[in-house]
């Protein structure tokens, strides 16, 4: 029987969120990132439907990075009969059990509250997964080294290298008997991350996966950084409000610190106290800290992120609750990022409604999350099932990202060794994929591809022409999407 190997785009493909792709080698199944969809609730229900193929034949999951929406449908495989190893660096390993524990924490609280608060339409809601189930997600880690080859048997090899997003985050290369490789380029930072190692060039492949997150789009670039957060700090303290920051607990916390403590050192804020709110922040900040990781650049230490004279740490809801109730000005960060979830919620339910207040938005807001809402201007969010009106000022501090702008991603491509067979562009909303698209296929004049979610891809060894390229049939439409196609 000749071998056969298909790909299968499960998410983040027509949406930013929900990684997962399906790597299929004869009777073997691997998948690539298990991450959760987020913002707009058709996606969100996909988290809901049965996986479209049996978790328990799945034997491995490779992952890049340990973002939300890159790992934490882990435990929902779990869940589901998973038992395979997962493998990643011992960053992304570190923090994956930050992520998880949190996560599950989480769907075990916001049940309990949806039950307590009669705002669920189900009559005896369900958490996705519980903290049981996280348990066992992490015993199946095995942590891995960058620029390595780890053999996952029956021919299958895998390399990670670095790509300067979040601590631990990797593109990854998987072969399989020499005869097809694939490179999942993972989220990818840009050139120069504020506190991290610069990102390495992985080996070309024959398929490439690349995210687009930005890929309509270049970072500003001012003469003085983060010039618009200074101004609405000053602005806020001098009416006696309080600047709510959410931030994604992972990496975006310590770069948010880091510019905060800058702008004090140089006199462009004054003293304020500053609340880190979050256990998993902090438990990020101890894994950033560590120095065995060997991830960190040598020019950035711990005191450049703590500078500022009056930073505290929420580590218990207790704490959490004081800070809310309190009065005066300070800075509050908070995840999560997207405001979708997270003891940053209880903080603007008390925030917005005051116009002495300001919300500072520090990272891409997916389609359907409460952050893109209020980046758009919403003069209202629904929070706990009610309504809170928005009097407070939003303004959204482009700087902070580490995703990699159109430049970044171009640059990152025209340095590996081969051009490939097929290029797919994944993580990224349709309108700035079909930029991207046209920018590439312009100057370099690659073959690039949009997948669909559900779109299952025939990788062929050795194909000579991107003619060759089959496109089968998409498994049927999970319960209650509208995606598949």
């Amino acid at each position: 029987m000749a071998d056969t190997s298909t790909l299968t785009f499960l998410g983040a493909s027509g949406t930013v969120t929900g990684s997962k792709y399906l790597l299929t080698f004869n009777d073997r199944r691997v998948l690539v990132d298990a991450g959760m969809f987020q913002g707009e609730k058709a996606w969100r229900d996909m988290n809901w439907a049965p996986f479209p193929v049996d978790p328990a034949s799945i034997s491995d999951l490779i992952l890049t990075h340990a973002h939300t929406d890159h790992v934490a449908y882990l435990p929902a495989l779990v869940r589901q009969g998973f038992q395979g190893t997962v493998w990643a660096t011992e960053g992304s390993v570190r923090l994956a059990e930050i992520v998880l524990r949190d996560a599950g924490k989480l769907q075990e609280l916001e049940t309990q509250e949806a039950i307590e608060g009669g705002y669920s339409k189900h009559e005896n809601p369900q958490p996705l997964f519980t903290s049981a189930d996280v348990d066992r997600s992490l015993s199946l880690f095995r942590s891995v080294s960058f620029d390595t080859d780890v053999d996952l048997g029956d021919g299958l090899i895998a390399r990670w290298t670095r790509a300067a997003h979040i601590l631990g985050s990797a593109s990854v290369n998987v072969r399989w008997k020499d005869a097809v490789d694939v490179l999942f380029s993972g989220d990818l930072g840009r050139h120069d991350h504020p506190i991290l190692k610069s990102r390495g060039t992985p080996a070309g492949a024959q398929y490439v996966l690349m995210e687009s997150t930005y890929g309509d789009r270049e970072h500003p670039e001012p003469t003085v950084p983060h010039q618009d957060f200074a101004d609405v700090i000053n602005r806020v303290i001098d009416r006696g409000g309080r600047v709510i920051v959410p931030a994604f607990a992972i990496d975006r916390t310590e770069t948010v610190l880091m510019a905060l403590s800058e702008m004090y050192r140089e006199g462009r804020i004054p003293d304020v106290p500053v609340h880190v709110d979050g256990p998993m922040a902090m438990a990020a900040l101890n894994v950033y800290r560590d120095e065995s990781l060997d991830e960190m650049r040598e020019d950035v230490s711990v005191d450049d992120w703590m500078g500022m004279p009056r930073i505290g740490e929420a580590r218990t809801s207790q704490e959490s609750k004081r800070i809310n109730r309190a009065n005066g000005p300070a800075i509050i960060i908070s995840s999560s990022g997207m405001l979708e979830g997270g003891r940053v919620l209880h903080h603007l339910s008390r925030a917005l409604p005051d116009p002495r207040n300001a919300v500072v938005l520090t990272g891409y807001q997916a389609e359907g999350t409460r952050g893109r809402a209020l980046e758009e201007g919403a003069r209202q969010v629904k929070i706990h099932g009610r309504y809170v009106r928005v009097r407070a000022e939003v303004i959204r501090d482009r700087e902070f990202s580490v995703h990699g702008d159109a430049s970044d991603l171009l640059d990152w491509l025209k340095d590996l060794d081969r051009e490939p067979e097929t290029l797919f562009l994944v993580h990224g909303e349709r309108q700035v994929q079909d930029v991207f698209k046209a920018r590439i296929e312009d100057e370099l004049d690659w073959n690039v591809a949009i997948p669909k979610y559900g779109e299952v891809v025939s990788l062929i060894p050795n194909t000579p022409d991107p003619e060759d390229l089959e496109l089968s049939t998409p498994p049927p439409a999970a319960p209650g999407s509208e995606f598949h196609e």
